[in-house]
């Protein structure tokens, strides 16, 4: 079994990166979605029109990420957050913010790995989701490092609005945007913070990776639009009206995706940040000589 399980799981990838592959050559030829017809048919959101939104009670499950948090607001996944089965959470994530079917096999695959759990046969609540340094870690932008506030169900709402306030950019209608220099700086800034203030701090290769595939989602699903995201990071509610800003008939492929991440990480500079700080305060730049 030892040898077998690595085994399978190298097939497994090779096979979902195939099948991703193909769905990223199949976007170039397909038409788009129109605006307005994101979301498919028969599916909760159609014509914007989201089920009721319902604040997290006393006992659900709620986990770091505010785009799952905001499926069980609304009802789409259970309420409670709780005995969520992987092989059909997939398919909530496809119909609601339009991944692409293999981007959304492979994540909860993954998710089921990490849990060591069986992905055709169990379920899982949304707080089982943040074993730390699973998915969940260290530098995030939206809550406090589980080390600090081991609750990370709920957003720490100071970074949120930094971030937004942070936005520089604006689109065709003249909507605030975040744009990837915001977020690569923004990202270096909770890093550095996280690091001085967190004794346990920790943030390997593939976390500070996967951190910036979480910011990549607030370009590519969100198209960047600081109204949208105040609503979803705070208050973790679909607005009203809104569907994901993935036009691609078969979805948001992990390729096309891959870029977006790569351009963020590649952007991330600490010791920029720190430089600045230094400048900017004449404590710290004196401690640092």
């Amino acid at each position: 079994m030892f040898l077998v399980t690595p085994i399978v799981n190298a097939v497994q990838t090779v096979g979902v990166l195939t099948w991703d592959l193909g769905l990223t050559i199949g976007n170039l030829v397909i038409p788009n979605r129109k605006v307005g017809h994101v979301t498919p048919a028969g599916h909760p959101g159609v014509d914007g029109k989201w089920p009721e939104y319902i604040a997290p009670m006393e006992g659900d499950s709620r986990c770091s990420c505010p785009a799952l948090n905001a499926l069980a607001n609304h009802g789409i996944l259970p309420h409670d957050g709780k005995n969520i089965k992987f092989n059909e959470f997939g398919s909530k994530i496809r119909s609601t913010y339009n991944f692409a079917s293999s981007f959304c096999f492979f994540v909860p695959n993954f998710a089921a790995n990490m849990l060591k759990r069986n992905y055709s046969k169990d379920t899982f609540d949304l707080a089982d989701l943040d074993l730390h340094n699973g998915i969940e870690h260290d530098g995030s932008l939206f809550r406090e490092d589980s080390a600090l506030v081991p609750d990370q169900s709920k957003p720490h709402v100071p970074f949120v609005r930094e971030l937004l306030d942070s936005a520089t950019g604006k689109d065709k209608d003249g909507h605030a945007i975040l744009t990837p220099k915001d977020l690569s700086e923004f990202s270096a800034k909770r890093r550095v913070d996280a690091r001085a203030t967190n004794p346990d701090f920790t943030l390997s290769t593939f976390h500070k990776v996967f951190g910036s595939s979480n910011s990549s989602t607030l370009l590519t699903i969100f198209g960047g639009r600081v109204d949208d995201l105040e609503t979803i990071l705070i208050e973790e509610r679909l607005p009203e009206g809104w569907e994901s800003r993935i036009r691609k008939q078969l979805g948001l492929t992990m390729a096309t995706f891959n870029k977006t991440v790569l351009k963020l990480e590649l952007g991330i500079n600490e010791k920029k940040y720190k430089a600045k700080i230094a400048a900017e305060t004449p404590e710290a730049s004196a401690a640092s000589k």
